[in-house]
């Protein structure tokens, strides 16, 4: 008799994460991890650390979080920090925070450093990381007005203050890299993985 495959857990609150597995097929339960984000960012920088470091650390830290709980479960922890030159950008607390990166990041490339880690037992098992590069276009004044008002509090759950996958491909002029690691979660080489260890049919 066939073992059955190992459960999935997202050590993360995403909504975005969650839709992208939703969306392909995977069953999976939802777990955020409670760490604290500012420390780790805040120690990495003070040890000069690089961005993707970063965010590798606080995949590393959510799916270690919650594994303790969920033993017996491939833990998934990800994390996605957004990179202009020596700047690192948090996802904005108000439209007006978001206006004001939005502001910064006109006409410039940014990083959206991304990694993926997951832990069973406490034991980390595998991770990824991925750096898609993207260049925002000299866009209006009255276009910035206009995208912050049509996609309002939605601009809250992303670091760049943008969903690529909506009105955000407006913002761009290039995008090179993964366009699922600019959502948050390189699913090929999650999959690829999750297909080797028998959790997904192969």
């Amino acid at each position: 008799m066939a073992s059955m495959p190992e459960p999935i857990v997202l050590a993360s609150a995403s909504p975005t994460r969650a839709r992208l597995l939703e969306a392909a097929g995977v069953r999976f339960a939802i777990q955020p991890a409670a760490i604290d984000e500012s420390a780790i960012k805040h120690e990495m920088q003070q040890a000069g650390r690089s961005a993707i470091e970063c965010a590798q650390a606080l995949a590393r830290s959510k799916a270690a979080a919650v594994s303790p709980s969920r033993p017996e479960a491939l833990v998934i922890g990800a994390d996605q920090l957004l990179a202009a030159g020596d700047e690192w950008f948090d996802k904005p607390k108000t439209r007006a925070e978001a206006h004001m990166q939005l502001q910064k990041l006109r006409g410039r490339t940014h990083v959206l450093a991304t990694a993926v880690c997951i832990v069973r037992a406490s034991k980390r098992l595998w991770q990824t990381a991925s750096q898609p590069e993207l260049t925002m276009r000299s866009f209006s004044d009255a276009f910035l007005d206009a995208y912050i008002a049509a996609e309002g509090e939605a601009l809250l759950g992303s670091v760049g203050a943008y969903r690529l996958e909506a009105r955000g491909a407006q913002l761009f002029s290039r995008m090179t890299g993964d366009y699922f690691a600019v959502l948050g979660l390189p699913l090929i080489e999650l999959f690829e993985f999750l297909r080797r260890r028998g959790a997904l049919l192969s």
